[in-house]
């Protein structure tokens, strides 16, 4: 049985040899290990993963574990490394993410169960059923806000959902939802805010002759696109390219760094430290399906 150990507390002296030693006395084998203690907040993160190897269930596991979390005030969970987490995607009328996101789940590479998708649009209603893949439109107006998020909300408690992701879904999300799903959406966005916002930022980039293009993935937050970022990525533009080339490689970018944030989202690597993110490094095993593009 293979498992995976989150903690996060307060620093102090002995944390991982009091999980460690638990661990041995258990049965287990630890065969991945990251932490970091971050000395501005005085935070201690830790992620292990380790195999069951004398029989020992994850439920007794847990339950000799309280002594060690309750000694150290640690915020803690174990994952069954082998469970896929419930997604549900949510799109407009940019589809490279969805297309993306969708690829890599039916060929293994993001192991995820996608409950759904749902849009405000039906621009890809037909590619969603061509997945086997239910499909909810939620019209979304001025007017009928309240009623669409209470629909989404419905059909997040009815598929048990346990990730949002934003894969260009253009629609700003309110800030209850925000709260009521916090450390469990996430969303993807070029990187020129502040500097270029509204309409057409890859024009006004070309306009302004950047040289460089990116894109961000990150926790959604009742501050819009300010949330805790978990990936990030560029590539290089030069002069000779047009608004065209510049639109069509934010895509690729968007597409990869909104993937790789899935992936460590769903591999239990990401921690949520105040306005950043501890973000660790794959597993063994791993990261073939991490470069992912």
């Amino acid at each position: 049985m293979n498992l995976v150990l989150t903690v996060s507390c307060p620093t102090a002296r002995g944390i991982v040899a009091a999980i460690s030693g638990y661990l041995a006395q258990q049965g287990c084998n630890i065969i991945d290990s990251s932490q970091f203690d971050d000395l501005t907040t005085k935070q201690f993160f830790m992620r292990v993963s380790f195999l069951s190897e004398e029989g020992v269930s994850a439920a007794d596991l847990e339950k000799g574990f309280i002594a060690v979390a309750d000694r150290f005030a640690m915020v803690w969970n174990l994952h069954d490394a082998e469970k896929r987490e419930k997604v549900l995607l949510m799109v407009s009328r940019f589809g490279h993410c969805l297309n993306d996101l969708l690829y890599r789940w039916k060929i293994g590479a993001l192991p995820i169960d996608i409950v759904g998708v749902v849009s405000n649009h039906f621009d890809y209603q037909k590619v969603i059923v061509n997945h086997d893949i239910p499909f909810h439109h939620i019209k979304v107006t001025k007017d009928n806000k309240p009623e669409a998020e209470a629909r989404l909300l419905d059909l997040v408690e009815q598929t048990g959902t346990e990730l949002i992701v934003l894969a260009r879904y253009m629609q700003v999300l309110s800030d209850p939802l925000c709260q009521k799903m916090s450390g469990k959406i996430i969303n993807i966005h070029h990187s020129f805010l502040p500097s270029f916002k509204g309409a057409n930022p890859y024009k006004q980039a070309y306009e302004r002759g950047v040289k460089l293009i990116g894109a961000t993935a990150h926790y959604v937050t009742a501050d819009l696109d300010e949330g805790p970022i978990i990936e990030q990525d560029t590539v290089r533009v030069t002069h000779a390219q047009s608004p065209e080339d510049y639109v069509s490689m934010g895509r690729d970018v968007e597409a990869q760094v909104l993937a790789r944030a899935v992936h460590a989202h769903i591999h239990h690597r990401t921690f949520i430290n105040g306005n950043r993110t501890i973000v660790f490094p794959p597993s063994p095993g791993s990261y073939a399906s991490e470069r992912m593009g």
